[in-house]
């Protein structure tokens, strides 16, 4: 049946963060990920996200997503596996750690995940690159099978409640889909520059559901990729 209801958590952007003592040039590009300056080159964590790193590459290339094209298609797969050597990790759970520890001077990453980075003191700017990034909502939901139905809609209800998720906003560093939030969040977020992109940035974009012959595809490069 597929979902039916769902109730807004938080929502974000994915680009990447790059250590400005390693790197002072254009940021604002998504070739400092596939085709990095020699600065950079094995010094480049990726986020282990298939829908993401994928989308991010289709976006430096100028393809749609869910392409069906074999050119488009070959030209994707060669640009992550031309990308891959300079990349130094694929890690998800440590990309805010990375950047803090140095070990990565570029980072993929979520924007929450950027801003504590930035201010547990790496010295970072996170992109908004001219191709395009990602944006995504995270939703909670009720399992149809779920125990504890009552307790969970209790708990549901709870986070709808503007101070209540504005309490997650602030730890998380990213942004609510609840109205009347504003005066319980931290005024640092209104200009925290993961949250607020430049005047001349493009629009984000979602990762797209693709048929599954497509998507099919599109593990087979991911898969290709991760070995």
């Amino acid at each position: 049946m597929g979902r039916k209801h769902s109730i807004p958590y938080q929502w974000g952007s994915t680009s990447f963060s790059v250590n400005r003592d390693a790197y002072q040039g254009d940021i604002n590009d998504t070739s400092i990920v596939y085709d990095p300056p020699d600065e950079l080159k094995g010094k480049i964590n990726v986020l282990d996200s298939q829908g993401e790193v994928m989308l991010l590459a289709a976006l430096h290339l100028g393809i749609p997503q869910c392409s069906t094209d074999r050119e488009q298609l070959k030209a994707l797969d060669a640009l992550l596996q031309a990308a891959k050597p300079h990349w130094a990790s694929f890690n998800s759970d440590g990309a805010k750690d990375v950047l803090v520890s140095g070990d990565a001077a570029v980072g993929m990453i979520w924007n929450g995940f950027g801003a504590k980075a930035r201010a547990e003191g790496a010295n970072i700017e996170y992109a908004y690159p001219r191709q395009g990034y990602v944006v995504w909502m995270d939703n909670v939901v009720l399992l149809k099978d779920a125990p504890n139905r009552a307790s969970a809609i209790k708990f549901m209800d709870f986070l709808l409640e503007p101070e209540n998720i504005a309490a997650v906003t602030n730890y998380a560093r990213y942004a609510a889909g609840v109205e009347g939030v504003t005066p319980h969040l931290d005024p640092e977020l209104a200009s925290q520059p993961e949250s607020v992109p430049p005047a001349d940035a493009p629009a984000g974009t979602f990762v797209a559901v693709c048929d599954q012959a497509t998507q099919e595809v599109y593990d087979s490069i991911w898969t290709r990729l991760k070995k």
